[in-house]
């Protein structure tokens, strides 16, 4: 139907007696203007846009990117029947592609209901070999096959970066029913940082494999202030324990599982003394000092208010 109206379009233009006198290049602007014309009519009705929760990561770290997709058809969008419905594509600066490593799974139901938005999230960090510090671009493609069209996002940009390296501990991995003999898989904890606001740092947990090539998981562990000094500890079944100042006077205590997994948060006031850890003759490890404060950010959550610990 486009290329029908275009040719219709193009036929006015000759039928009115000017178009032979101009010259070739003239000519062929004036194509690419008509066509520049009806592929924005078309695309204008379905919008797409990359949205980031934020603008830089560190190698491996989730990169959840958000395809916000704005319906302005008047009919509903029915997506998601395949795995080419939706489509990305990462570059580095200034306009290296990156490889894919792998195909993104996006297939399922996901319908748009007409002046309606939605947002579609994905993982791509899996995906695409994102291995190397630097400025990238993201670029969504939606493709809506019942119409034969497809719309494409502006390009979102984002830093992959390195983040200095503040410790790391080799450990192995207990015996599990996976692996109930045998010599233990070794693994190591990194713990890094990276600048992310004045005089505020945000600690990363980099989890790898015994020579650090291989990336396991990087999570995200929270923000500490510049001048903080974490502690990090590892407790008889290889979890490690983090305790960093979070605020003026607020402590936070982290714990992860060696497969990168949020197991324990909890937040510590300074008040009389500093929180500070406790290793039992179990091997157990405890904070002691501080008075525990219930937040909403507690994992598992807390239902009952927290009494002072021991100073």
């Amino acid at each position: 139907m486009m290329a029908r109206r275009i040719t219709e379009a193009w036929n006015d233009i000759a039928t009115g007696g000017w178009l032979p006198r101009l010259s070739v290049m003239k000519k062929v602007a004036l194509l690419v203007g008509l066509l520049a014309g009806f592929t924005i009519e078309a695309s204008g009705q379905v919008s797409v846009e990359v949205v980031l929760d934020q603008d830089q990561f560190l190698p491996g770290e989730a990169l959840i990117a958000g395809v916000r997709i704005s319906n302005r058809s008047g009919q509903t969008l029915h997506l998601g029947d395949d795995d080419k419905w939706l489509t990305f594509s990462v570059e580095s600066k200034p306009g290296a592609v990156v490889a894919k490593t792998g195909e993104i799974p996006v297939r399922g139901e996901f319908t748009v209901e007409s002046s309606k938005r939605a947002t579609k999230r994905v993982d791509l960090a899996p995906y695409f070999a994102l291995s190397e510090p630097g400025r990238y671009e993201i670029t969504a493609i939606v493709q809506v096959k019942e119409w034969g069209k497809e719309s494409t996002s502006l390009p979102k940009s984002f830093n992959i970066i390195e983040g200095a390296r503040l410790w790391e501990q080799e450990f192995g991995l207990p015996k599990s029913a996976a692996n109930p003999s045998g010599s233990p898989e070794v693994r190591k904890y990194i713990l890094q940082q990276a600048n992310y606001l004045k005089g505020q740092l945000r600690l990363y947990l980099r989890i790898t494999d015994a020579s650090g090539a291989r990336v396991i998981r990087t999570v995200p562990v929270g923000l500490a202030l510049s001048f903080s000094n974490p502690d990090p500890r590892l407790d008889k079944d290889s979890n490690l324990h983090l305790l960093y100042q979070s605020w003026a006077r607020s402590f936070t205590h982290v714990v992860y599982t060696p497969d990168g997994e949020l197991i324990l948060r909890r937040t510590y006031d300074f008040n009389q003394s500093r929180p500070r850890f406790q290793l039992d003759r179990e091997g157990a490890l405890s904070v002691v000092g501080g008075t525990r404060r219930v937040n909403s950010n507690d994992v598992p959550a807390s239902k009952e208010p927290a009494a002072a610990s021991n100073p």
